[in-house]
């Protein structure tokens, strides 16, 4: 069933339901330019606010035109309006937790089409191009198939393909492996810096490992702190290999946010299979779960194949 697109103008988005025919469309370009709500996952995920060329005033407080019912955010956090060279810029307000425009803390600046706003721990993509209905489209559907903090494939997307692929590995009886790895002691990330930084830990973990991804391999957020790579064609001893190639990235460079720099590490399990057996994705993702957790109970940043 295709999904309603419910479009809310920035002189009404504090109401709950909106008449699109009653819109103020400014002229040019930024006649749609919107803010897509992308993250943390709720019921807002995926609305769209149309902005215009009216400002707009993010926050928690309800008479700001984008209220946003989040702790993280300040109750004045930050404002969105034409600059004078006729772009879409974004002032922080002199919020507690910072206004970042692709993950870069910002006072003042510009937006780009198809940049990330993050106000608080609240994520918001910036679309203004040539078709924005298109882009806006294209964005549910990323939201369909991609986790929102980090940008790698959900868990949902991640089970398809397992699904896929254990079927022609039993089918043909080729090798196939599984790497489930998680961030160790992430809750002390979270307690010691903030829950805002442990996201953006994840994001920038998922951004080194996203770089040793090969075109036939899904990189995917499990869940929590926990990220999962799906290795066709590849046996134990490759696995085991790449794993390690993980763990060394993650812990070779510390991990900084907002000048605080601590070190990150991760515990790595594989799940194989040689395709000689019949086995389901359930089945090799539970061995992958119980190595990772021989991993941490070894010590932690090490492989376990």
């Amino acid at each position: 069933m295709a999904r309603a697109t419910r479009v809310i103008t920035a002189a009404d988005l504090t109401r709950t339901e909106v008449s699109e025919q009653s819109m103020d469309r400014p002229s040019g370009h930024l006649v749609n330019a919107s803010l897509i709500y992308i993250y943390p996952k709720s019921f807002q995920s995926g609305q769209r606010y149309v902005i215009g060329s009216t400002p707009v005033t993010l926050g928690r407080g309800s008479e700001c035109k984008l209220s946003i019912p989040d702790t993280s955010v300040s109750r004045f956090h930050s404002r969105v309006e034409i600059g004078a060279d006729g772009r879409h810029h974004v002032t922080d307000l002199g919020s507690t937790n910072g206004t970042f425009v692709n993950n870069t803390r910002t006072t003042e600046g510009p937006l780009a089409d198809g940049d990330y706003l993050r106000v608080g721990n609240c994520i918001f993509r910036y679309l203004s191009g040539g078709n924005v209905e298109a882009e806006y489209h294209e964005e549910i559907y990323r939201l369909t198939v991609l986790d929102p903090l980090t940008g790698v494939f959900n868990r949902r997307y991640l089970m398809e393909i397992l699904n896929r692929e254990v079927a022609r590995s039993v089918r043909y009886r080729r090798p196939l492996a599984v790497a489930l790895f998680g961030i160790d002691f992430f809750k002390v990330v979270n307690d010691t810096h903030g829950h805002i930084a442990g996201d953006m830990t994840l994001r920038e973990l998922a951004a080194r490992v996203s770089g040793l991804i090969r075109t036939d391999e899904v990189f995917a957020r499990y869940g929590g702190e926990e990220f999962a790579v799906v290795m066709t064609e590849t046996a134990r001893e490759r696995a085991a290999a790449f794993g390690e190639r993980i763990r060394a990235a993650v812990e070779a460079i510390p991990f900084t946010f907002e000048a605080q720099t601590y070190p990150v590490t991760v515990s790595v399990g594989i799940g194989t299979t040689d395709g000689a057996e019949p086995t389901t994705p359930e089945e090799i993702l539970r061995r992958a779960d119980e190595l990772l957790y021989q991993a941490k109970r070894l010590g932690r940043n090490r492989v376990v194949v």
